[in-house]
């Protein structure tokens, strides 16, 4: 059974390598999940174990899904830190190892990370990505709505320009921002 769980910045540090892996198989699939292949493990556990100041100052939240004590899958989620954007959230690095695609791993982690917004007052979501990957499909089919595309937007692992196309969805009350 998959589970999926928010971590904390020391758990981060500890769940770096088999982060690092994940990240690198990813790329090294053609994902364009912001690097360039080839990506070296070293790199890549350097990359998380940098994201874990992040999680502590509480402006990330990362979610990790396990198998048989494996990690399988991870998607981050980035507060807006404008006062005037404290509303709405961005998902970022959604990736599900290759060898768990289509076990619902992915819509798991979209899920959690859904109800954890909400649940703490978020009432906005977005995300890009590759126009015409397969995470566009996940996307559609879970209530996401597309708002556009931008041409030659981001380099695929190989560095080639990519379309983006972005998303939202609106998980909560859209009210007024109260004065600070």
């Amino acid at each position: 059974m998959t589970e999926i769980v928010p971590v904390t910045g020391p758990e981060l540090v500890t769940y770096a390598d088999e982060l690092a892996a994940l990240l690198v198989e990813t790329v090294e699939g053609g994902s364009s999940v912001g690097f360039l292949a080839p990506l070296g493990r070293d790199a890549a556990a350097d990359w998380w174990r940098g994201r874990a100041a992040l999680v502590e100052e509480g402006d990330h939240q990362v979610w990790i899904a396990r198998h048989d004590e494996r990690v399988v899958g991870t998607v981050d989620l980035v507060r807006a830190s404008l006062p005037n954007a404290r509303h709405r959230a961005e998902i970022t690095e959604l990736m599900v190892r290759p060898s768990a695609r289509g076990q619902g791993v992915g819509r798991a982690l979209l899920t959690a990370v859904e109800r954890s917004a909400a649940a703490s007052g978020l009432s906005l979501l977005v995300l890009g990505t590759e126009t015409g990957g397969a995470a566009e499909e996940l996307y559609r089919s879970a209530g996401w709505k597309q708002y556009g595309a931008i041409p030659a937007y981001a380099g695929d692992p190989s560095g080639a320009l990519r379309a983006t196309t972005f998303y939202f969805r609106v998980i909560g009350p859209l009210n007024a921002l109260a004065p600070q």
